[in-house]
């Protein structure tokens, strides 16, 4: 059975934090805010939420979800190295829109799906989220939508699709954004952009001079799935 709490109000803000937290560590999916969309959320280290989440979206092992982290420390923990641009790009853009895509630890022991050793992590800028992901630990989160619809920027709408597939919904409102996460692949020499959004190429580039940018038509946009390297989030999956 799903309950969802109306984070405007703090009693139940507080208490459906608790609510979300317990159910994450209990390996139920809940859906959060953040910056960009709302995410459905699942226990990264938890290969079976992982795949309810899979599952209760209709999606597929090729789409694997966005880390979501509450600290850089943490961010750093799951990646094999940041490599030259990562440090500088998340000083940049951390809390923020841009998901950025690393070597993943080869010490991790999880199951986010078919990422060809590679992890795709955030650090959303939105108060609530920062508090389940500090509470919680990294999250693997996908848009709060099934599979090849258009991602959701209320708590209402995520429930209209998702129902009772997740435990808890944090409903905080309209999303202060309507555009998914930039996504940043930076596994190989030169950046490459594997998905426009909220973050623009311009702004990019006042950090990394240099990206591999392919065709316009071969870049997603929202509300296109995700590369098969970096799932949404809200970030980032969103």
């Amino acid at each position: 059975m799903s309950t969802r709490f109306d984070c405007g109000d703090s009693a139940q803000r507080s208490a459906g934090l608790v609510e979300a937290v317990a159910a994450l560590r209990n390996g139920e999916l809940a859906v959060i805010p953040t910056d960009t969309v709302y995410g459905l959320a699942a226990d990264a280290f938890s290969p079976a939420a992982v795949a309810a989440l899979q599952a209760a979206r209709g999606g597929t092992r090729s789409a694997p979800p966005t880390v979501l982290v509450g600290s850089v420390r943490t961010a750093a923990a799951l990646t094999e190295s940041l490599g030259a641009f990562g440090q500088d790009l998340i000083d940049e853009f951390w809390p923020g829109a841009l998901t950025l895509v690393f070597r993943a630890s080869p010490t991790l022991v999880w199951d986010l799906g078919d990422t060809l050793g590679t992890v795709a992590v955030r650090m959303p800028l939105h108060p609530l989220a920062l508090e389940v992901l500090r509470q919680s630990g990294p999250l693997a989160v996908s848009s709060a939508s099934l599979a090849g619809a258009p991602a959701v920027t209320t708590a209402a709408r995520a429930e209209a699709q998702l129902g009772g597939a997740v435990a808890v919904y944090l409903d905080a409102g309209p999303c202060p954004g309507n555009v998914t996460s930039t996504i940043l692949d930076l596994t190989g020499t030169v950046p490459r952009m594997l998905r426009a959004g909220a973050i623009g190429v311009d702004d990019v580039r006042k950090v990394v001079p240099v990206i591999d940018l392919p065709a316009p038509d071969e870049i997603p946009v929202k509300p296109a799935e995700p590369h098969p390297l970096a799932g949404e989030d809200a970030g980032t999956g969103s």
